[in-house]
């Protein structure tokens, strides 16, 4: 963007001026009875959709999506995927699937959101019609040792449902039990093992307890982006013992999305962050400030940003060690020429509920003993105008309070906006956590071009760092594009 681009969109005085052609047919049969689930997790499952396929390491790819959603830029990261092995690479061979069946579960352990169940479908589905045995690990919750209520065993009717056949079920992740299981698995057959983490030694990542794993399988697929930036046995220390190791469509499809926006973006680049903390925010700012053309800042992290520039804040949310790190961050954006967009105005509230008397003031005129719980309409506006312009758009943490609805305003406008450009051509990623939850609670879900289905893995992965899941994984043959 040129500085005369950016100047033009600096509007407020604190601102300065992509799956393989062989998987394919697979992943599309897969993902039919799967739409509206699967369409939330960014997959393109309509009958008239397109998944236009190339290998891993072509670094730019189009998914044409249904009328009126544009066309989408996707960058893949190098990792060889589950989509290139052949029928012949997995025609009677043992695999070691780590997936996120991490769902949540009522109090009568019944499953009350099975998004991540059906996240998981493509992958096994592509590995079943392929002939091979599939060995499915994940983990459930945070159990201190073997604890009946986090066991996997609610999982397995809904499973069954969704791939259309019975997944047996182990009682134990290791173990001639298991073993034995395994040797009784047919082609095409599915064994769900026990909660992984019922082993102190699966987040220790101890090579031992790794080996066991490994010792189940001929090779590894890795479908769980929401513990890939976790070095654990059945995320990393297994591939140490398993040759291929490779990712599955919906880890793949995270990194090509992800790493994308933030690597090849078709430009104007837009970044929406939001929270309620600059400190949990750090490195996804900073990252961004080095890629994107346009910063919106929401979320109570703003009074941060706010007081450092000498504004008063009533009793809003201030990390007070952090005022130095807003003003290096100002500047940081002015020296790059990344128009930096912080609200005009914000609604505050007397207390901090859903029923708490409200009104909007400026940004500079929060009153003693009042809090700022949502960006005010100005600034929604303002944040609509920077970003029409804009061909991508990620967005991590909401604008507001959104959890009240009288606060949640403005994290629904940004979500409507997103919907409206995602309809209009631009790239739409929706980078985890509560960002995800706004996006669902307004019903503009389907429109996104990609919503992550891993919080801290999302985050990390803007930061720039290296997720040891994927680091571990083998690299794509390079092949000229």
């Amino acid at each position: 963007m040129t500085s005369t681009a950016a100047a033009a969109l600096s509007l407020l005085p604190t601102s300065s001026s992509r799956r393989r052609v062989a998987a394919a047919s697979a992943f599309a049969s897969a993902s039919v009875s799967l739409r509206p689930s699967l369409r939330r997790l960014g997959f393109a499952c309509a009958t008239d959709d397109r998944l236009l396929t190339a290998h891993v390491a072509d670094r730019i790819q189009a998914v044409a999506g249904k009328s009126g959603r544009g066309t989408r830029g996707v960058v893949s990261m190098a990792k060889k995927s589950v989509g290139d092995l052949t029928a012949a690479d997995l025609k009677g061979k043992k695999v070691f699937v780590r997936a996120d069946l991490n769902v949540p579960l009522d109090e009568d352990r019944n499953i009350t959101d099975d998004t991540r169940i059906r996240a998981a479908v493509p992958t096994i589905k592509h590995l079943i019609s392929n002939g091979a045995k599939v060995i499915l690990s994940s983990h459930l919750g945070r159990p201190k040792g073997v604890t009946p209520k986090f066991s996997l065993a609610p999982i397995v009717p809904r499973l069954s449902e969704l791939l259309g056949i019975k997944v047996e079920k182990a009682d134990d992740c290791i173990g001639p039990e298991v073993e034995k299981l395994v040797d009784e698995l047919p082609e095409g057959g599915v064994l769900l093992l026990e909660n992984v983490r019922f082993y102190k030694e699966e987040e220790k990542n101890d090579p031992e307890f790794a080996k066991k794993l490994a010792a189940l399988a001929d090779l590894y697929v890795n479908d769980a982006f929401g513990t890939a930036h976790r070095a654990h046995a059945s995320t990393e220390g297994v591939t140490k013992f398993l040759k291929p190791s490779v990712s599955g469509f919906l880890l793949q499809k995270e990194l090509d999305y992800l790493v994308g926006a933030v690597s090849s973006p078709k430009r104007p680049f837009a970044a929406i962050v939001g929270g309620s903390k600059v400190s949990s925010k750090i490195g996804v700012i900073e990252s961004l400030l080095e890629k994107c053309d346009v910063l919106l800042l929401g979320g109570g992290m703003i009074f941060t940003f706010y007081k450092a520039q000498g504004f008063s804040v009533g009793s809003s949310l201030v990390e007070d060690d952090k005022l130095e790190l807003a003003k290096t961050l100002i500047a940081q954006a002015k020296a790059k020429g990344v128009s930096l967009l912080l609200p005009t105005d914000v609604v505050v509230a007397d207390k901090f509920a859903p029923d708490a008397a409200s009104k909007v003031v400026p940004a500079s005129g929060i009153p003693d003993g009042w809090m700022g719980l949502d960006i005010g309409p100005d600034s929604v506006k303002t944040f609509s105008d920077a970003l029409d312009t804009t061909k991508t758009i990620i967005w991590n943490g909401p604008m507001g309070v959104f959890e009240f609805d009288k606060f949640a305003v403005g994290t629904e406008a940004i979500a409507k906006k997103l919907a409206e450009l995602s309809g209009k051509g631009a790239t739409t990623i929706i980078g985890g956590g509560d960002s995800v939850a706004a996006v669902e609670k307004v019903g503009v879900a389907d429109a996104m071009s990609h919503i992550s289905t891993g919080g801290g893995a999302s985050l990390e992965l803007l930061e720039g760092k290296e997720l040891p899941g994927v680091v571990a994984l083998e690299e794509a043959v390079a092949v000229a594009a």
